[in-house]
Formats: structure tokens, C-alpha cells, sequence
């Protein structure tokens, strides 16, 4: 490998792998770190004008509309975050890295997904990330686009970390059984990120191999498997932790489906640029011997 030095543009670094890639991404040259007060995703009309003031060499994109429930009554803004601007970013011309999830699918799937299944979203969000997976394909720049799965960290609001304030509040907790995918760690993608654009800029041609790629640690577990993995590391240090209990997912209604199969498939990443996210038990327990905060 020759080594890269570029000025990188990062997008919502004040989100969970966001916040996570400002330090992986900086071996590889100047990162300019962009919250929404540099750059409005919801502004589409201004995104191609702050891109070329900064006049970055690369773009990193994990900014995104999350709200997964909210989007059902935000579809608009959700459209214009999630699917306007990864379009305008990449009409700027410039490689880009961009992020997107499995909600692209719809889970009926047996097995794991890989990047050749056809894609039907079963709500906004996930229609939102997949039209902006779409602009991103036809705008003939250099990319990347790659999906994970059900992301946690150490940081922010996610399920780590509301599972374990709700056992110490709760008597019980219940937690759907028949979704299921892989938890990823948002400090893995970060470093599994890094890696990859290292030895893709690396090439003389990033368009050879632009296009999607899964990235999600292996092996897969329900929401109530990973809910009891995360309390078996408290057990040790709590004295009082609410009783798990499993409901089907209709006992849990909300206002988006979600897909009840999550599973990435991501031979296609380790056969195309050698990295490969361990299994997501070992990578809880990372996460885990951390100082993880008490509280969201």
C-alpha cells in the first residue's frame, strides 16, 4: 500500500459512527469535521455550494435520519436526508463514502442478505435510505456504499444503552424474540471503515470497485438475545436488574415495520478489500470491558 493523505469531508460527527470515524479516518490525512451547522443535510439546495467551499478530496457520509418511527410522519424530511443529499454529495464528483442499513430489506428472506437481493423496504425510513443508496449508484462518481445493522455504541441513544438504564429502573422488561440480525458496534464500523478506504483510494481506479457492500459484525441473535447478553455483564456488578421476559413482535406495535430477518451477508467486502467484522458476541464484549456511561 502506497499510503493516502487527503482532505476528508465527514458528515454527522456528532453521531454514533460519525463520532467514531473522526478518529479512525485521521491516519489518512486532514478530516473537516462537519456538523449541521456547517452542513444542513436538510438544506439540499446549499449542500453543493458548502462542498466546494470546503473542497474536500474525499466525502464520508453516515449522517442520516434515524428516527425509524418518527419518519412515518416526517416522511419529507426524512426523504430529503436520507435520500436528496447523499445524491447532491455525490453530484459533486468527488469519491464518496456513504451509509446505509438493512431496512432496505423487508426480512422475508430464510438467510442473510447479500448485496444482489432485490431491496423492498416496508417503511419510510427504509424507502428514504434506499432511494438515496439509488442517487448515490447513478451519479457516476467513485463510491462506496455501505449498509450495517442494528449500531450501538458508547455514546448518544441506542439499545446498549437504554437496555441497561431500563434494567436498573424496571421490574421487568419485555423484549421482542423473532427479529433478528447482528449487532454492530459503532467503533467497529469506524475502524472497519478506515481500513477499507485506505486500500480503495489506495487503487487506481476507485470506480472498478464502487458500489455496495454489507458491512455487520457475524453470526445473528434477536433483540431479546442481544437484551440478555447485555445483562448477563451487569448481573456481576448490579444487585437488582429487571426479569427479561420475550414477546412477539406484535406484542411490541409500532407505527414502522420493521424486517424480521436483518442478516447481512458481507463475504463480498472480505473477498474485495480483505476486512471482516468478528462475530457479534466477541464484539459486545469489547464494547463491554469499556467504561460504558450509566445513563442516555
Amino acid at each position: 500500500m502506497r499510503g493516502v493523505c487527503v482532505r476528508i469531508l465527514l458528515t454527522g460527527v456528532n453521531g454514533q459512527v460519525g463520532w467514531e470515524l473522526q478518529r479512525t479516518l485521521a491516519p489518512l490525512g486532514e478530516v473537516v469535521a462537519a456538523d449541521r451547522s456547517v452542513l444542513d443535510l436538510a438544506d439540499t439546495a446549499s449542500i453543493r455550494r458548502s462542498v466546494a467551499a470546503m473542497a474536500p478530496d474525499l466525502i464520508v457520509n453516515p449522517a442520516a435520519y434515524t428516527a425509524v418511527d418518527k419518519a412515518e410522519s416526517e416522511p419529507e424530511l426524512a426523504h430529503a436526508i436520507n435520500a436528496v443529499a447523499p445524491g447532491e454529495l455525490a453530484a459533486c464528483g468527488i469519491p464518496l463514502v456513504h451509509f446505509s442499513t438493512d431496512y432496505v430489506f423487508d426480512g422475508r428472506k430464510a438467510g442473510a442478505y447479500t448485496e444482489d437481493d432485490m431491496p423492498n423496504p416496508l417503511g419510510v425510513y427504509g424507502a428514504s435510505k434506499l432511494a438515496g443508496e439509488q442517487a448515490v449508484l447513478h451519479s457516476g462518481a467513485p463510491h462506496l456504499i455501505l449498509r450495517t445493522s442494528w449500531v450501538y455504541g458508547l455514546r448518544g441513544r441506542n439499545f446498549l444503552l437504554t437496555m441497561q438504564r431500563l434494567a436498573r429502573e424496571r421490574d421487568t422488561l419485555a423484549v421482542v424474540d423473532d427479529q433478528f440480525g447482528a449487532p454492530t458496534w459503532s467503533r467497529l464500523i469506524a475502524e472497519a471503515t478506515a481500513l477499507v478506504i485506505a486500500r480503495w483510494l489506495d487503487r487506481p481506479d476507485q470506480t472498478a470497485t464502487s458500489g455496495i457492500y454489507h458491512l455487520s459484525c457475524g453470526g445473528h441473535t434477536s433483540w431479546h438475545g442481544f437484551t440478555t447478553a447485555i445483562l448477563a455483564q451487569l448481573a456481576g456488578t448490579d444487585t437488582k436488574l429487571a426479569r427479561l421476559t420475550a414477546i412477539p413482535t406484535s406484542g411490541y406495535p409500532t407505527p414502522a415495520a420493521r424486517p424480521a430477518n436483518s442478516q447481512l451477508d458481507c463475504d463480498k467486502l472480505a473477498a474485495r478489500f480483505g476486512v471482516r467484522l468478528p462475530d457479534w458476541e466477541t464484539a459486545l464484549a469489547l464494547c463491554l470491558e469499556q467504561n460504558i456511561p450509566q445513563s442516555t
